[in-house]
């Protein structure tokens, strides 16, 4: 985990965010925006934002909180050039929040400014959204208006999308925990205000929680705690470049090192667990159309391979014999299209991997840097097994996925003893 500093802040919020949400005093919606270099997003989700919170709730007093990390860019410019004067009911308030440096830093100046304003319903929002519509804020504060805890987004996806999701946290997160969450790292949430007073009493926001991995563990941390939880359909989210052959080694490191290290904190709640709960889905699909994209195939399997010839050793190490041949011959595998790895292999890999971060005393995160050539694999080969899918079909196939991660959790758990 992160090394914490030799001072901790006991808040996140400046001074100058303080004297204006006193100021403010009360509301009934704060909507938080984590920003970092969006300078050509930020304007557009502040005023969709505004426009949601004045057309499904005009008699509700709303706050917009931007809290910004440190960006250099025009960012917390444009943030602040947003007028918002013909909105009666919303204001809005620009910070560079204090603390280690991460989104996880951001949520909690957003969730102490809560606290003292004391909401109806908490929301969340990435800073970077270009497909986000006005009922995107109605479909998450809805359910938190009518007695949920947490709101997890419902998207439709382009099936390439979103693979650390689709081939991690989401099936490990209903394995472990026994909620079929469809997308536990969103960004875009609804929480109650009680809710958020319990993350706010965790001891994390001095750990890499601050530092990165926050959607991960505010949605374990709320199935853990036994919220109120339900799902949100909010049609595609378009952000940034979303090609998986593209390098996700950090993205990768943050939601998996987080999720292996919960693994250890609430390793007694899971291990319990041996049913799946459905979560329900409410509203309507809203917003555009998922887009496509292509997806260079080479670039992966080269990633991959690139790691075989530095990481082979420890893969021989960690890695069952009859897994660790398989992942042999796909580094001998020349042609393209046969390049498959089973589903049960890769299940295995995870667990085998979620155990040997759990046992080794330092350097955690070094062991966890030889499983992402590993995960290229995975995404190369779920690339060619889902190429002339349908959308409904491959998503057919990641709930199977999940299912089987579900039906080897007794692998994991003899490994764990």
């Amino acid at each position: 985990m992160y090394v914490s500093p030799p001072y901790r802040f006991s808040t996140a919020l400046r001074e100058d965010a303080r004297k204006k949400i006193e100021k403010i005093g009360h509301a009934d919606i704060v909507v938080g925006i984590p920003s970092y270099y969006s300078q050509d997003t930020i304007a557009y989700v502040i005023e969709t934002v505004a426009k949601g919170i004045e057309k499904y709730y005009p008699d509700f007093k709303g706050v917009i909180f931007v809290s910004d990390g440190g960006s250099t860019d025009d960012t917390r410019e444009e943030a602040e050039n947003v007028d918002l004067s013909d909105y009666k009911n919303v204001e809005k308030i620009v910070t560079i929040y204090r603390g280690i440096p991460g989104k996880g830093s951001a949520l909690r100046a957003v969730f102490e400014a809560a606290e003292f304003l004391k909401p109806k319903a908490v929301a969340t929002f990435d800073s970077d959204l270009k497909s986000i519509t006005p009922e995107w804020v109605k479909n998450i504060i809805d359910p938190v208006l009518k007695g949920f805890d947490y709101v997890t987004p419902f998207y439709k996806r382009f099936k390439f999308d979103g693979t650390i999701t689709n081939n991690v946290a989401f099936p490990m997160t209903r394995a472990l925990y026994g909620y079929n969450v469809r997308q536990p790292i969103g960004g875009d949430f609804g929480i109650s205000y009680n809710l958020v007073k319990t993350y706010l009493d965790e001891d994390v926001w001095h750990t890499d929680v601050a530092h990165f991995g926050i959607d991960i563990w505010m949605t374990t941390t709320a199935i853990v705690k036994k919220a109120k939880i339900c799902q949100a359909r909010l049609g595609a989210k378009i952000h940034h470049e979303k090609d998986p052959s593209k390098d996700l080694s950090g993205m990768y490191r943050e939601v998996v090192g987080t999720l292996f290290s919960l693994m250890e904190d609430y390793q007694e709640y899971w291990k319990n667990v041996r049913e799946t709960k459905d979560v329900p889905i409410f509203g309507e699909y809203v917003g555009v159309e998922p887009e496509t994209f292509e997806i260079d195939l080479h670039e992966l399997i080269e990633y991959f391979k690139i790691g075989y010839n530095n990481f082979a050793g420890v893969w021989k190490v960690i890695l069952e014999k009859e897994d660790f041949d398989v992942i042999k011959k796909l580094f001998i595998e020349e042609n393209v299209e046969k390049f498959l790895m089973p589903v049960e292999t890769w299940i295995r890999i995870v667990y085998r991997y979620a155990y040997n971060f759990h046992i080794t005393p330092r350097q955690k995160f070094k062991l966890l840097n030889t499983m992402i050539p590993l995960y290229n694999a995975k995404v190369a080969s779920t690339v060619n097994r889902l190429y002339s899918f349908s959308e409904e079909e491959a998503e057919m196939f990641y709930q199977k996925q999940a299912e089987h991660f579900e039906k080897m959790k007794p692998y994991l758990l003899k490994l764990w003893k």
